[in-house]
């Protein structure tokens, strides 16, 4: 954590603050018009502060407008920070004591470099800035990538950060912030939808406020939406402004919401102490354009994600269940089929490791040969979940079968939840299983889900798909409630965040599987999930909440012709400002 920019080691306790306003500024700025921006720009911060509001962000390159053919088209329109601008800014900070976060085009005078940057003022002056990590095409022809990496600020109303747009297509960004001690996010954008579409998932699995303010016009043939929104640490909605796609923009909007500092406690927070950051160390590796292990042919899959009941313990009976439910209700052209979390046995419940040793077996054991038998009768891959025994540890394990009965992959849960930890070791490796003419296919279980770094190593390994078997009761993830107006295809009815961040942080195709039953409140919701809700080629399909059922869906493994695909988020991440993210223990809060 830090105060201006200097890094130090923070204490985690945090004074009583009373819950606070906050506003987001839809703001649409003139290109080429910076001074009359700052006055325009002044003007709706200060009328947000006489509201009433604490903490006050503005768009993305809210001074300048956003796009520049080069470094002499801007060079008129940059500012040192601090500088001009904060200095202008700071004045309403310190008369109203507010927080203020302004989007705007950097130079840095030492070095004469261009930033897309944001900057935060406070009731003291100047406090710190953040310069973009991750950028879009427009900004690489003037603007040098962030070099500060994800600072963040002590303040009084809270530890704030700061990411920008394309930033939050990184899970890697989110939950820069979040280790190192955020509270709340401050997001500035320029957003068609594909930015602000994922603040939802980035709330929820890091515990922080995120709050977003976006532009509602047209520049250059880009279409802004507005959408501006506050997301709690849970991933509730707090305030969002609606979609608009009015090309000349609409009036600016003032979204208002309230942050409550008891909130800065949460279940995402807690779980920042239970990450496992030597199973990480993958994700450092930056695997550019010599990787010779990626896949580079598109495969078309069909999968199966099994959804059932489970008879606790009756591994004779889940087996009969798992055939019969394959042999009548899986289609003949299913190449790859996913059975839920400790699929023939379920959740048992074991108060210590001795209570799980008859449900156990080595990884031939009986359980693997009815998988083996079963994958070479339906001619597909079978990824399901058994209690696996290697004495003395016993672990919560996935193993993939082939068509031809080989078992190919194994993945021992690494995260394990609080069932788990009564009996299970937890596993140390995420690794991915390549299969010749079908694939590279990724495996986490249930809980893993929850800690992006999986899925961010699972894309630096080029897993062309993830394999998710779960038991998922609803202890984590939210239902997706953004606007829907903002997708070519809107998310299916119970749609959880969890998934969905996977699939899209590891642009992989994500087939999750997990158990119904009202006895054991598991959740259903099974699914296949796409990379993109505006990519219109593939959709994402989720199973009903409470009763058995076979999903499937067909897709595509590589999306080369998108804005986004795997391999353009490999090339553009930025491995030197992820070191937080392996090799230091998170703060306590």
């Amino acid at each position: 954590m830090v105060k201006g920019e200097t890094f130090q080691e923070v204490g985690n306790i945090h004074k009583r603050i009373e819950p606070f306003k906050t506003a987001s500024i839809q703001f649409n700025p003139k290109l080429n018009r910076r001074n009359a921006n700052i006055r325009e720009l002044k003007s709706k911060v200060r009328e947000a502060a006489k509201n009433g509001a604490k903490l006050i962000v503005t768009p993305e390159m809210s001074t300048t407008g956003y796009h520049y053919l080069d470094r002499s088209a801007i060079s008129t329109y940059v500012d040192t920070i601090p500088g001009l601008t904060t200095d202008h800014f700071s004045e309403i900070a310190e008369e109203f004591g507010v927080y203020i976060v302004v989007g705007m085009a950097e130079e840095d005078l030492e070095s004469g470099l261009y930033y897309n940057s944001s900057a935060l003022v406070g009731p003291h002056g100047y406090i710190g800035k953040y310069r973009k990590i991750h950028q879009w095409v427009v900004e690489n022809y003037w603007s040098c990538w962030g070099d500060i990496g994800c600072p963040v600020y002590e303040t009084d109303i809270g530890n704030i950060a700061m990411i920008i747009c394309q930033d939050s297509a990184y899970l890697e960004s989110a939950r820069l912030a979040a280790v190192n001690g955020a509270d709340i996010l401050c997001f500035p954008t320029n957003s068609s939808s594909a930015s602000i579409s994922m603040l939802q998932h980035w709330a929820e699995m890091n515990g922080l406020y995120v709050i977003s303010a976006n532009r509602t016009d047209k520049e250059e043939d880009f279409q802004m939406i507005g959408s501006s929104a506050l997301w709690s640490p849970y991933g509730k909605k707090l305030s969002e402004a609606p979609v608009s796609r009015n090309e000349n923009g609409t009036d600016d909007l003032f979204l208002y919401g309230e942050i409550d500092p008891a909130q800065f406690k949460n279940p995402g927070k807690d779980r920042l102490l239970e990450r496992r950051m030597d199973s990480y160390k993958d994700l450092m590796l930056f695997l550019g354009p010599w990787d010779y292990t990626k896949n580079t042919v598109s495969r078309d899959i069909k999968a199966a994600a099994l959804q059932y009941e489970p008879d606790i313990g009756n591994k004779k009976a889940n087996l009969e269940k798992v055939k019969e439910l394959i042999q009548k209700k899986v289609d003949d052209d299913v190449n790859l089929i996913v059975l839920p979390e400790l699929s023939l046995i379920g959740p048992v419940h074991a108060r210590k490791k001795r209570d799980i040793h008859d449900y156990s077996e080595t990884d031939d054991g009986r359980t693997v040969k009815e998988m083996k038998k079963l994958a070479k009768e339906e001619a597909a891959h079978i990824v399901f979940g058994f209690a696996e025994k290697e004495l003395p540890h016993y672990y919560n394990s996935a193993i993939i079968v082939n068509p031809e009965g080989e078992v190919i992959g194994k993945h021992r849960k690494i995260h394990l939840d609080e069932r788990d930890e009564k009996w299970a070791t937890p596993g140390k490796h995420i690794s991915i299983t390549p299969v010749n003419g079908f694939g590279r296919i990724g495996m986490m279980i249930g809980y893993d889900a929850v800690f992006p770094e999986v899925a961010s190593v699972l894309a630096v390994k080029r897993a062309d798909m993830i394999c998710i078997p779960t038991s998922w009761n609803g202890q984590y993830g939210t239902e997706l409630t953004m606007n829907q107006d903002m997708f070519a295809k809107p998310y299916p009815k119970g749609t959880v965040s969890t998934w969905d961040a996977v699939a899209k942080g590891a642009q992989a195709a994500v087939i999750v599987a997990n158990f119904s039953g009202s006895e054991q409140n598991y959740k259903g919701r099974s699914a296949i999930y796409n990379l993109d809700q505006n990519y219109t080629k593939d959709e994402s399909v989720i199973a009903p909440q409470s009763v058995e059922h076979v999903l499937m869906n067909a897709f595509q493994t590589m999306k080369s012709d998108w804005w986004l695909d795997q391999e353009k988020l490999i090339m553009t991440r930025r491995t030197a400002f992820y070191k937080p993210l392996v090799t230091r223990e998170p703060p306590f809060f």
